[in-house]
């Protein structure tokens, strides 16, 4: 029986590891072949493109620096040589880090901003200028976080990185909707990837953590993908230039709360 995504190709920053490589996993579950992409883990690439050829699909594993123009031109071209037309971009790429403003070096700004939203729109440029006039329907879905709304102190580089691809995805949105492109984000909380491994190997830090969560867990990066999956299948056309909250609750615990008189 074919799959959600049955005669997609889909690039997928950052595949070697947690949510981008769950999701890889899942859009081949689905029928989708896939372009792994990774910085510095090979081998967490090459075991996504092993996980993914498992289940029947093809997959290439691609070495690119995405805060560097002229290498996501090479991935794109890369992938459309290799698979086919690119349909579904996963913008998942990112990275965290930072300082007070006070604090922060000019470096480590660059680095974060570029990391986070130069690279999602590199990739967004030449997803867009392959698919167009194509014939066929395309899917950009940008991994935000929770932090594309809720400020951090000490955190302001990969806040504003997220809160800018937020608005980078509404803009998308409209330049997009009439050329049968949609444009959507999701924004998890605290999943259990790489980059929360201080909670995962501390429990005490795990459990201060979660008390903010309503449902006081983690989640997973198989829960991202799952709605990664539907996000980027025929049954969500009518979803388009807005943010999808994945995280237990967590921003009902942030949001403003009205006083009571």
């Amino acid at each position: 029986m074919a799959g959600k995504l049955e005669g997609e190709v889909a690039v997928i920053t950052g595949s070697d590891s947690g949510i981008g490589q769950a999701t890889a996993i899942a859009f081949a579950r689905e029928g989708c072949d896939v372009a792994v992409t990774y910085r510095r883990d090979k081998e967490g690439a090459e075991h996504t493109k092993a996980e993914v050829e498992k289940l029947g699909r093809k997959a290439i594993v691609v070495h690119v620096d995405l805060i560097e123009h002229y290498e996501v031109i090479r991935l794109f071209e890369e992938a459309r040589d290799k698979l086919g037309l690119v349909t579904v971009l996963v913008n998942n790429a990112g990275t965290g880090g930072g300082d007070t403003v006070k604090d922060m070096k000019i470096s480590d700004w660059d680095w974060v901003i570029r990391a986070n939203l130069y690279g999602a729109f590199y990739c967004a440029q030449q997803f867009i200028r392959g698919i167009e006039g194509s014939g066929r329907h395309g899917v950009i879905i940008n991994v935000t976080s929770v932090h594309e709304d809720a400020p951090v102190a000490g955190n302001s580089a990969y806040c504003a990185a997220k809160g800018g691809l937020r608005n980078l995805t509404r803009c998308l949105a409209l330049e997009l909707a009439e050329k049968e492109i949609n444009v959507v984000n999701i924004a998890p909380g605290m999943i259990l990837t790489p980059m929360n491994q201080e909670a995962k190997d501390d429990p005490k830090k795990y459990e201060e953590a979660v008390q903010r969560i309503p449902q006081k867990r983690a989640g997973q990066p198989e829960e991202i993908a799952n709605l990664a999956v539907f996000l980027a299948s025929k049954e969500a056309r009518y979803i388009h230039g807005t943010t999808i909250f994945c995280d237990g609750g967590l921003m009902q615990n942030v949001a403003p709360k009205c006083n009571e008189d």
